[in-house]
């Protein structure tokens, strides 16, 4: 790894654990038997883009997935199926994110929508009172942006907005065309794949 002033993370798939499968067996199991050519991690179909931008709101998301449906479904239980995706944050994480922060500024840079991230805060608060912001010096959600990666912008408005070089400074993934991307930005990257461990790049 060469010199870097600063590091953004992702945090689907790098700070809080998710299992895509989840969420296709479950809206697999509702009635939709082709949702994974719908939505998965490495493409999705536009409607999931305008929702991970904030061009729609959660409900009209969900009205939108309820067309899918053959025959009536109740909204929570495509909510529940959308959400069955995320799991827990782990401890060590937690941990490594603070001795990073002494040492770099950090930024969590993440395609996520609205609601997504109340049950991402609801995870992180079975380990700790400390919210999601206090990990990083500044929060990046697309859906709050209008962005989302692998567009060059969202990386750009990140690095403009506080300064950041791109040379030095390193991107944290687990999605290679978000890592793609971001190399084409000039950022240093790392392609977290499953069978790594995080803080083995810090060691």
């Amino acid at each position: 790894m060469e010199k870097i002033d600063a590091i953004i993370f992702d945090l689907g798939g790098v700070l809080i654990d998710i299992d895509y499968t989840k969420t296709r067996q479950a809206f697999e199991n509702l009635g939709i038997s082709n949702f994974n050519e719908l939505y998965s991690q490495a493409s999705q179909q536009d409607l999931f883009d305008r929702f991970e931008t904030g061009q729609i709101s959660g409900q009209h998301f969900i009205n939108l997935l309820l067309n899918y449906f053959s025959e009536p479904i109740s909204p929570n239980k495509v909510v529940h199926a959308w959400n069955a995706m995320l799991f827990d944050f782990q401890i060590e994480k937690l941990t490594l994110l603070e001795e990073l922060a002494e040492k770099y500024p950090l930024f969590l840079l993440s395609n996520t929508n609205e609601l997504h991230v109340p049950i991402v805060r609801q995870r992180l608060a079975k380990l700790t009172a400390k919210p999601l912001e206090a990990y990083f010096k500044k929060v990046y959600f697309s859906h709050e942006l209008g962005l989302r990666k692998p567009n060059a912008e969202i990386f750009e408005v990140v690095c403009s907005e506080n300064n950041l070089n791109p040379s030095t400074t390193l991107f944290i993934d687990d999605s290679i065309q978000h890592i793609e991307g971001a190399k084409k930005c000039g950022l240093q990257t790392i392609h977290l794949t499953p069978d790594k461990d995080l803080r083995a790049y810090f060691s």
